[in-house]
């Protein structure tokens, strides 16, 4: 709420909102949920960065196809080859365990291709 006003001759009250409570209240705009119980359990910065990412890409009870360089991307925005793009594949996918732990579903349909399922939010 920003500001009431009332007219006592026509007995109507105007009422303006704040824009940005006013879309939140409505919907339509956008915004990323990212449980903290989740950041908090997860070890590895890799599997953090990753997560806030995913959390930002797939919605809750959702699911999302990622390639294991996209996943990279995610993490590691510059680019790379040879042993530092090996190095950097090798840790996203020991951070996906972490996701699983708490509740993700990882599966490589194909070599290097995931389908990630993010977990229903609770409540």
């Amino acid at each position: 709420l920003s500001e009431y006003a009332s007219d006592e001759a026509d007995g109507r009250l105007y009422v303006a909102l704040n824009p940005l409570i006013a879309q939140a209240v409505m919907g339509g705009g956008q915004h990323v949920r990212i449980s903290m119980d989740e950041v908090r359990a997860l070890d590895s910065e890799t599997a953090r960065l990753l997560h806030q990412r995913l959390c930002g890409w797939i919605d809750p009870g959702k699911t999302g196809k990622a390639s294991i360089d996209t996943l990279c991307g995610y993490v590691w925005p510059s680019e790379a080859s040879g042993s530092t793009m090996r190095k950097r594949r090798q840790r996203v996918r020991e951070a996906l365990p972490e996701l699983v732990a708490l509740g993700w579903t990882v599966t490589e349909f194909a070599a290097g291709k995931y389908d990630i399922t993010r977990p229903k939010a609770a409540g």
